[in-house]
């Protein structure tokens, strides 16, 4: 596999860090978590993340699979000592704390190179490690909120304020530019023998996710214009319609060839000219006209009317509706475990390396006693650590 042979040190927690590695893992990339053995991963918690399968959370399952983990309270001497024995051997740390933490617990990038100068060290915040907003505590939907991007995600038919985005996207977009920052330096570390310091914001995440919708503001010196903008409702075929039956359909594309389908299909190829054109207000009279027409038959009458037709679109179904399609199956982005338990796939598929997924999950401090045999570690340190669990 693409990252056999790697060892990464996971001191993240919830999200952002644990996806990283967990694709990590996926890909062959030994991850070793440390967890304090009096406050472990919250997502083991049922309290907090209610649903479970086969005695563990789902959200555990599917952020922590193919890991070790080692019980170790950074707040003792004992255990730092033992973090600092392992990060000296490892190729890769992640971690998620509020900026200067690290550092003051003393397992930060320059104490930590300096034993290891080919570490890769990965830092994932709510604002990134420098700037007025470094301390300001935020999980996803704030930073999301704080990047604008909340502001313009509005229902497309009236203004209903701002909508709760359904994913955390600033979690996962920050996950993944980690794993990226990560393999870069890696690559980079091939030609000078040393590694970095990767500083990864999940408000810089959303921001960088945003050229599409940055016309206004770059070009125009202002905010979007819902209506006038081609994402945020004022083009009649990048919206959203309902249908007789209070269900939903999106329409996703609005090159030339797409709008002809459509309106040649309804019997209505005058709107064809001012629905290729410009988003705004040429667009209005089609979408009022798409939102009554649509409003006369159910869903499934409309998918039957889609079937076969060159049109960009999709129903709107629900979570469930979608990881029970034949697609998702196929591409084996869900899969069910030996012992009946469900799993997200990886979404990175390579041909002639493709993940081999671990879906074994390790107790609190599982590998620890295994893992302390493989560093430099006085007896009282290895038995105060073991003491602890």
């Amino acid at each position: 596999m693409k990252l056999e042979g790697l060892t990464v040190l996971d001191l993240s927690l919830f999200l952002p860090g644990p996806a990283a590695t967990q694709l990590m893992a996926d890909h062959g990339a030994r991850v070793i978590k440390v967890e304090n053995p009096r406050a472990p991963e919250p997502t083991r918690s049922a309290a907090a993340f209610p649903w479970k399968q086969g005695g563990k959370t789902v959200m555990f399952r599917n952020t922590q699979r193919g890991k070790e983990s080692i019980a170790l309270d950074l707040k003792t001497e004992a255990g730092k000592h033992g973090l600092l024995a392992l990060a000296s051997k490892v190729d890769v740390v992640v971690e998620a704390f509020r900026p200067g933490v690290a550092k003051r617990l003393g397992i930060d990038y320059a104490s930590l190179s300096a034993d290891n100068p080919g570490l890769v060290y990965c830092s994932i915040s709510a604002f990134g490690q420098t700037g007025p907003w470094r301390d300001r505590p935020a999980h996803d939907t704030a930073t999301v909120a704080a990047a604008g991007v909340l502001d313009v995600t509005r229902s497309p038919e009236g203004d209903s304020g701002p909508a709760i985005i359904g994913v955390p996207i600033a979690d996962m977009l920050s996950s993944y530019l980690a794993l990226s920052g990560v393999l870069m330096a890696l690559n980079r570390r091939h030609t000078t023998g040393k590694g970095d310091f990767v500083d990864i914001s999940m408000f810089e995440s959303v921001l960088a996710a945003s050229p599409n919708i940055m016309g206004p503001v770059f070009g125009g010196d202002k905010a979007p214009e819902r209506l006038q903008e081609r994402t945020h409702g004022g083009n009649a075929m990048l919206n959203i319609y309902q249908t007789g039956d209070g269900q939903y359909l999106a329409l996703g594309g609005g090159e030339h060839k797409f709008v002809e389908a459509l309106f040649n299909g309804l019997g209505r190829p005058e709107f064809i000219a001012d629905v290729t054109g410009p988003a705004g207000e040429g667009h209005w009279e089609a979408i009022a006209y798409l939102r009554e027409t649509f409003r006369t038959r159910s869903r499934s009458d409309w998918e039957s009317w889609f079937d076969n037709r060159d049109i960009c679109w999709s129903p709107v179904v629900s979570l469930y509706e979608a990881w029970q399609s034949e697609h998702v199956l196929e591409r084996g982005m869900r899969f069910i475990d030996d012992e009946g338990n469900d799993h997200i796939g990886s979404a990175i598929k390579f041909a002639a390396e493709p993940a081999k997924i671990s879906t074994r999950l390790p107790n609190i401090g599982e590998q620890t006693a295994q893992i302390l045999d493989e560093l430099d570690l006085t007896e009282a340190d290895r038995k105060a650590i073991l003491d602890g669990l």
